[in-house]
């Protein structure tokens, strides 16, 4: 088996989801520098992971009985993303998209009940070049902006049909300002609470009206296309007034414009609030939550540094996150295992780390729903409580069950693993520990898997022993309290 260094190993559970054998190989023979440039300089049009879909070697997403939908079918949509982060060659690009989902909130359930589940399901996930209408999916937006600039990915997302759902943009007119987005825009997606007034809200409702949505019939398809629309009509014309600058100059009011030249409004606003100060540094504390540390609240030069960089490259986020990585504070080794895994992160992380190969994802549907994260429907505006809000006892049984199926699925491709490592129960142990990218577990654990190991008869290392032995470690080791943390 492939060795990491630590600061690999580390560096591939935050920005990826783990390692695979196949990428413990791969990454075995690069230095750090080299890992986070292969892992920060992915195309995101280049990434052709779905072909992998329904192949042999690949985790199963497929229904029996029926054809895999992920434009349309919602459990369809949500396994195809599973697979990505299980087999994507870009790590990084899926779990950004995950971020931004969790950043920029939006549930499934609400648009549902506006344009129907399959509809709905195509807003948040279809693939255009798969969708008779070539309809974008808020999770492809995310996928394709995962590291680049963030005003542009405010603007699309402003723009973005399940949004306008989401946040009731599409009701948004001069004659009744609508202000769920406004107010989101500026509490939750850039300078946070505190940094604005109410009439802030009122002003960028006023600025945000006419941004409304067009439902049209696609030629030769039942699947209607939803896009964006500019409604002149429906803008407020008269100017808006911030308590923050607007522009570089430090004006802050939005003049008066004519309703065809409206839009600029919009476009002000955003700008404003993606390069403001307190955005770059929301930004970086989050940042500091999401890769370096949940354990310790965010080191005041980390958050000067990494505003510093977001500012100074436009609000661009690639060399935002390769200041992180690079940063003293995410290599301190003090901070490995200082995250709490979230839900999804554990089941990919086990796949990726124990095996694949057999199972079906959609055994994982329901362990993701009593862990608490179910992709495509975060519990509000806020998206998901991190940290140890995961870690209810229902959430954590829910994983140690995963864990067991999982080890049991996995069983045969276990064995055949531990051969080389069958000398002595010590060996065995080390194998899965270093396996599974563990902390270093400390004596009185390391004695407790000994003797479960040791438990029935003198240790032969036949096949018989690993067959069983191999299993059971990997299923108290994924389901211990240490794998928790990444």
């Amino acid at each position: 088996m492939a060795q990491l260094s630590p600061f690999v190993e580390h560096v591939l559970r935050r920005v990826g989801f783990g390692a695979s054998e196949a990428e413990r190989e791969q990454f075995s023979r690069y230095t750090y520098p080299i890992a986070v440039s292969v892992l920060t300089n992915f195309n995101p049009d280049e990434t052709d992971v779905d072909d992998k879909i329904g192949t042999s070697g690949h985790v199963i997403v497929q229904p029996s009985g029926r054809a895999f939908s992920p434009n349309v079918t919602l459990a369809d949509a949500r396994n195809r993303w599973l697979f990505r982060m299980v087999h994507s060659p870009a790590p990084l690009q899926e779990k950004m998209a995950l971020i931004w989902h969790h950043h920029f909130a939006t549930a499934h359930s609400k648009i549902a009940g506006i344009i129907t589940a399959a509809n709905a399901t195509r807003l948040m996930a279809a693939k255009p070049s798969e969708d008779p209408a070539r309809q974008r999916g808020q999770i492809e937006l995310f996928r394709q902006y995962a590291l680049g600039n963030f005003r542009e990915l405010l603007t699309e997302v402003a723009k973005d049909p399940a949004m306008l759902y989401w946040l009731d943009g599409r009701l948004n007119g001069r004659r009744a300002p609508q202000e769920n987005f406004g107010r989101e825009l500026m509490e939750l997606f850039t300078i946070g609470v505190g940094n604005h007034v109410e009439t802030d809200v009122y002003a960028a409702a006023r600025a945000f009206t006419g941004w409304n949505l067009l439902v049209r019939a696609t030629p030769g398809s039942t699947s209607p296309t939803y896009q964006f629309n500019y409604d002149a009509n429906n803008h407020d014309t008269d100017a808006k007034d911030f308590s923050f600058p607007i522009y570089r100059d430090g004006g802050r009011r939005i003049p008066a414009r004519a309703a065809s030249s409206g839009m600029q409004d919009g476009l002000d606003l955003i700008n404003a609030l993606a390069i403001h100060p307190e955005t770059a540094k929301r930004l970086a504390r989050r940042l500091w939550t999401w890769f370096v540390s949940e354990t310790e609240t965010p080191d005041p030069a980390f958050v000067d540094h990494i505003s510093n960089v977001y500012l100074a490259n436009d609000t661009n986020m690639k060399p935002v996150i390769r200041a992180v990585l690079f940063s003293k504070q995410f290599a301190d080794p003090a901070q490995f295992h200082q995250r709490y895994g979230w839900p999804v992160e554990f089941v990919v992380r086990s796949l990726k780390e124990v095996g694949y190969v057999g199972f079906d994802m959609n055994q994982a549907a329901t362990p993701l729903v009593n862990m608490g994260q179910v992709l495509l429907e975060p519990p509000d505006v806020n998206g998901w409580e991190l940290g140890p809000g995961w870690f209810s006892t229902g959430g954590m049984l829910a994983r140690m069950n995963l864990a067991s199926a999982l080890a049991t699925n996995q069983r045969a491709a276990l064995r055949d693993a531990a051969r080389a490592h069958n000398q002595t129960p010590e060996t065995l142990v080390d194998f899965a520990v270093n396996r599974l990218s563990l902390p270093e577990i400390d004596g009185e654990t390391r004695n407790a898997l000994l003797d479960y190991v040791r438990a029935g008869g003198t240790w032969t290392g036949s096949e018989a022993q690993l067959l069983a032995k191999t299993a059971g470690l990997f299923h108290l080791l994924t389901g211990s309290g240490v794998y928790q943390f990444v």
